[in-house]
């Protein structure tokens, strides 16, 4: 292992592309912090940097055969290295917005949900307010409201004046709104 600390990155880079783990293993050491303290600066989260070293790592190993390095090693390095660090901010973008959006719809759909609970309960709150009301009266007014009669209409099926209908339902009317307010 010694004797791969004084190969050129030339060499290494060779060795590298033809399977070599030590060769590999060299560039690793060589190459790991300076490539942190790069990634480190650039996302302020070390295991981040930690990540982005690793994956850069495992993708120079598993494509070392159609690795095309034209210029320094460390250039090489520094560029994919660079260029997962914009991937990664890309992805933090996309999935900022993502929750952004989520966020915003859990909060109009826990809207939605209190809006229906208390619409629920009110209604609740309603009928049961009309079914204490006195029989007759609890009758015309569900017939005015419920069904969409007329008055005259539910003075016949009632057999009841139009008049009375009428006063019936005011009172109805009447006694929910104090009961109700």
């Amino acid at each position: 292992m010694s004797s791969y600390s004084k190969t050129s990155d030339s060499e290494l880079y060779h060795l590298l592309k033809t399977g070599d783990r030590n060769a590999y293993t060299e560039i690793y050491q060589r190459y790991k912090g300076l490539l942190f303290i790069f990634a480190y600066k650039k996302t302020a989260n070390a295991e981040e940097a930690q990540d982005l070293i690793h994956e850069l790592f495992f993708m120079l190993w598993e494509k070392r055969a159609e690795l095309h390095v034209s210029s320094e090693l460390s250039a090489y390095l520094f560029f994919v290295l660079k260029n997962k660090i914009f991937d990664l901010f890309r992805h933090k973008k996309v999935s900022d917005r993502y929750l952004e959006h989520f966020s915003n719809y859990l909060i109009a759909d826990q809207k939605d949900t209190d809006h229906l609970i208390r619409h629920h309960d009110l209604s609740e709150l309603i009928e049961s307010e009309i079914a204490a009301l006195p029989v007759k009266m609890r009758k015309v007014f569900e017939l005015s409201r419920k069904t969409n009669l007329n008055r005259k209409q539910i003075a016949s099926e009632l057999d009841l004046s139009e008049q009375t209908v009428k006063s019936h339902i005011h009172r109805a009317l009447a006694i929910l709104k104090t009961r109700l307010a």
